[in-house]
């Protein structure tokens, strides 16, 4: 088999998986591991395939993905950079497709821009990552619309947004304000990744505010599925090439 034709098979098999991923993770916020470990037996197959046909020379870009995947993710994961979903998308992916796809079709030889290094995963993240990065842009706009600059706290503008406490219930969010009693009054402060929204919360919530210590409104961030901008990159890298390369490189 053609390695161009098997790139492609590589790619339309990663393809339905990547898509449930993201129904899965919109609906539940988390993709559970029999897709992954799907994946996983498929790449088994492709490194098989490989090695048949390149021997050791397989092996070489397959220990630099792999190596190097599996640490970035494992230390994203552990800062809270995104779930462990995600970090299982990116390793499996690193596996089946350690280097970059090289396609032609429609008179089209893709990836249109590729990067001079060749770990195509690394490349789904960096184009993950700057696509998430359009989040903070359209909150600030949202509320911009909705309160103009009539904003208690200017920084939480570009993390989140504001909502009732009767409706914290059933959301997909995390509270970013948190509250503080010192010396008999209450003190907003920022909870760094946002805290979980649990009925507890919700109760204690309700019980400064009928009080008349805080106001009715808090400053919440969404729950958001990482998923979709790593499904997103997956294709930007297959047709286009890396995003964050080529801005680096126009930026230097």
């Amino acid at each position: 088999m053609e390695q161009r034709v098997f790139d492609i098979l590589k790619i339309l098999f990663c393809t339905p998986f990547l898509l449930y991923a993201c129904y899965s993770d919109i609906k539940k916020r988390r993709v559970t591991n029999n897709v992954w470990l799907v994946m996983l037996v498929g790449s088994i197959f492709s490194i098989s395939y490989e090695f048949s046909l390149y021997k050791e020379l397989a092996l070489r870009p397959l220990i630099i993905s792999a190596g190097f995947i599996f640490i970035l993710a494992c230390i994203l994961f552990k800062i809270g950079a995104f779930g462990g979903a995600d970090a299982k998308a990116i390793m499996v992916m690193s596996l089946i497709i350690p280097t970059y796809p090289v396609f032609q079709t429609l008179g089209y030889a893709f990836p249109l821009n590729k990067p001079i290094y060749d770990i195509f995963a690394l490349s789904i993240l960096g184009n993950a990552a700057l696509l998430i990065a359009v989040v903070p842009i359209g909150l600030a706009l949202y509320n911009l619309a909705e309160m103009g600059l009539n904003f208690d706290n200017p920084a939480y503008i570009f993390m989140g947004y504001k909502t009732r406490i009767s409706k914290l219930a059933g959301k997909h969010i995390r509270l970013i304000q948190g509250f503080e009693m010192t010396d008999g009054r209450v003190r907003s402060c920022f909870k760094l990744g946002g805290m979980e929204i649990n009925e507890k919360t919700i109760r204690e919530l309700k019980n400064l505010s009928g009080k008349c210590l805080i106001k009715d409104e808090v400053w919440v961030t969404p729950e958001l599925p990482f998923m979709i901008p790593i499904t997103l990159g997956f294709f930007t890298a297959v047709f286009y090439g890396d995003l964050m390369f080529e801005l680096i490189r126009f930026l230097l």
